[in-house]
């Protein structure tokens, strides 16, 4: 939720609010939610929200509540990290997913979290918190454990002075023990989050790769606790890691 002086926002700050009262918990909301969410009072945001409806950024539904609307997604399609990535990916993540038929992501970093960009799930596949387009924080995850090992030290030093988010009893919640953990990542060349973000799911990621040798992304296939032991499954996820970064290399070469 967004709160603030209102009288000295910006245009579009406030449209950005708006769009902002929207996330995996709430996908469906009233004017006077989005109202109360924004930190806007209920005349602009009725106005507000009417423009970003005629756009196609807002959808309103049978109930009259409103959600995000396709232009959107249209927009957030032609994003560099999202498309490009995800069909230079996809061919692999679909290898991934035929030998394992459990969840197979491909994730980026952004700010402290990882944002999703594409998932593939097996119909008897664990429920899990991540979903295309979501976030979570990046210590708590395969993938995100991967993006923190190899992003600039800068980065890595804030995000280790930031509060670290403990999920489960086995979220690594403690700076020191998440330094150690990412240089063991980066000898490795994999991750595995065990039970990090809930107990019944491990998680086993790897490196993807840009033409400048960048870690731009991570690939992760997510099991039951109980299910593939992770040993088994880092060749086939480094395999397909290093595959989406030759396609990604022979893109940019063509």
């Amino acid at each position: 939720m967004t709160t603030g002086n209102v009288a000295g926002r910006t245009v579009t700050s406030r449209v950005l609010s708006l769009l902002g009262a929207f996330n995996g918990e709430h996908r469906r909301l009233s004017l006077s939610q989005i109202s109360r969410r924004a930190g806007m009072p209920l005349a602009t945001t009725h106005r507000l929200v009417g423009e970003l409806a005629a756009w196609g950024a807002l959808e309103r539904d049978a109930d009259g509540r409103y959600q995000i609307g396709l232009r959107l997604f249209e927009v957030a399609a032609l994003a560099p990290r999202g498309l490009g990535l995800r069909e230079a990916a996809m061919p692999y993540l679909e290898d991934l997913y035929e030998a394992t038929h459990q969840h197979v992501q491909l994730a980026v970093l952004e700010g402290s979290d990882v944002v999703y960009v594409e998932r593939l799930s097996g119909r008897g596949a664990l429920v899990v918190r991540s979903r295309v387009g979501g976030r979570l924080p990046a210590h708590a995850t395969g993938v995100g454990l991967v993006l923190l090992a190899h992003a600039p030290r800068a980065v890595v030093e804030e995000y280790l002075a930031g509060p670290l988010v403990a999920f489960t009893p086995l979220t690594i919640a403690d700076p020191g023990r998440l330094r150690t953990t990412l240089a063991k990542v980066r000898r490795a060349g994999h991750a595995v989050s065990d039970r990090q973000v809930q107990m019944n799911a491990v998680s086993v990621a790897a490196p993807v790769r840009d033409v400048e040798g960048r870690v731009v992304a991570a690939l992760s296939v997510i099991v039951p606790f109980d299910g593939l032991q992770p040993s088994a499954l880092v060749p086939a996820v480094v395999t397909a890691a290093c595959g989406i970064s030759r396609t990604l290399l022979r893109s940019a070469a063509a």
